[in-house]
């Protein structure tokens, strides 16, 4: 794929709270209408028509600074507006994930003529997509792709975004083995971005596999990623708080469909019909399942509105490495407690609906496989593990990772 270019329109600048999420429901009512389709095509069909309606929404620029043009929203915002659209289709609502990272990454870091040229760019529609994890190595964060003269040279994977990208952030080693971010154009000669993504859910993310062949970078749009995490950062937690929201609107897009089955759809057991029961909503164990996970929802989503209360209070900056704890050990517990939530409700659906739920031509299952597979991204037990090592023994979390 080459050529991509910014939406040929004029792109709002969503400057409050209220326009950012009115704007988020209008990109999530443009995405109920294929989510079916999409998650069935996978990576066989790019979902570019909804990708381009969410670049032109001015979604894209809500963390953007205002010194930079931007309106500079907090996470409160960027958690209800992920929320939002996950509750729809969760695959598309990651697309932008590593694009929010970014974005916080050169508001701290970026030079001045990085700003004004990658800032210019995503106001104006631009996306910025990654190219980070490998394979191969210890970890996916066991580094091989290299910088050396000016030019990379590497393969990454997972690369959530770059398809459809205008930018590709690349994480490599320079000359000198220091962890750099380079900001890759995705139309850039050496640059190809594979659709060999195929997975058990979030399929339409097609977070294929990026090879960079002898890319000449503009040393301009190169900086030095190893001192973001070098001091206290809420750059881990504010990703983090993404992925949360994602889990969050998985657990909420299935009570949906589940609430919706039950009411319109689902017939009461023989047994709940011996027992009274006129309708599958009459089943006192279904009351009981269905208000059990209603109650759960709830509390996912208070969690999330919590983490991000949070991390608007210790801001992008945070004074110290305690507070900067504190921001990521509040995502932490969020995106364990949403991840769990998400997987048992979307299974819940079925037994709540009946046999009948499970036919194809409905996709319930989609709920449970995007939740399932998204779920995974990184471990649970260990954000339980740093929140309990906090409270019993006052063990900072390691500044590094991204809980």
């Amino acid at each position: 794929m080459s050529g991509v270019s910014l939406p040929a329109v004029s792109i709002p600048v969503l400057s409050t709270h209220a326009e950012a999420v009115a704007a988020a429901h209008a990109v999530a009512e443009a995405l109920a209408q294929d989510v079916v389709a999409r998650d069935r095509a996978g990576s066989e069909v790019v979902p570019a028509e909804v990708l381009a309606t969410l670049d032109a929404s001015g979604l894209l620029a809500i963390t953007v600074p205002r010194a930079n043009g931007g309106p500079e929203l907090g996470m409160a915002t960027l958690a209800e507006v992920t929320r939002i659209l996950a509750a729809v289709d969760p695959a598309i609502a990651q697309v932008p994930q590593a694009h929010y990272l970014f974005v916080d990454v050169l508001a701290v870091w970026g030079s001045e003529q990085q700003c004004a040229r990658l800032f210019g760019d995503v106001l104006a529609g631009a996306r910025i997509g990654n190219a980070l994890a490998e394979r191969g190595g210890q970890h996916a964060q066991d580094l091989k792709v290299r910088i050396a003269g000016g030019v990379l040279d590497g393969t990454k994977y997972y690369c959530t975004g770059a398809l459809t990208a205008r930018w590709i952030a690349v994480s490599a080693l320079d000359d000198d083995g220091r962890l750099v971010a380079a900001f890759v154009a995705r139309d850039a000669p050496g640059v190809t971005v594979d659709r060999d993504w195929d997975v058990l859910g979030q399929r339409a993310t097609i977070s294929g596999t990026a090879k960079f062949d002898s890319v000449a970078l503009d040393p301009a749009l190169v900086l030095d990623y190893a001192h973001a995490y070098e001091v206290p950062q809420q750059l881990g937690a504010r990703a983090q708080l993404v992925h949360a929201a994602i889990e969050v609107g998985i657990a909420g897009g299935a009570l949906r469909d589940t609430r919706a089955y039950l009411r319109e759809k689902a017939r009461p057991s023989t047994e709940a019909v011996r027992a009274g029961a006129a309708v599958a909503a009459d089943d006192p164990h279904v009351l009981h399942r269905y208000g059990r996970a209603a109650t759960r929802v709830r509390a996912a989503e208070a969690l999330l509105a919590d983490a991000a209360a949070a991390l608007d209070a210790i801001g992008l900056e945070p004074a110290d490495a305690e507070a900067a704890a504190r921001g990521s050990l509040a995502v932490a517990g969020a995106k364990a407690f949403a991840s769990e939530v998400a997987v048992e409700v979307s299974s819940e659906l079925f037994q709540l609906c009946g046999t009948s739920s499970t036919a194809s031509k409905y996709d319930l299952d989609r709920h449970w496989r995007n939740a399932r597979t998204h779920s995974v991204h990184d471990p649970l037990d260990w954000k339980y593990h740093h929140i309990a090592a906090y409270e019993l023994a006052d063990v900072l979390p390691p500044n590094h990772s991204q809980l």
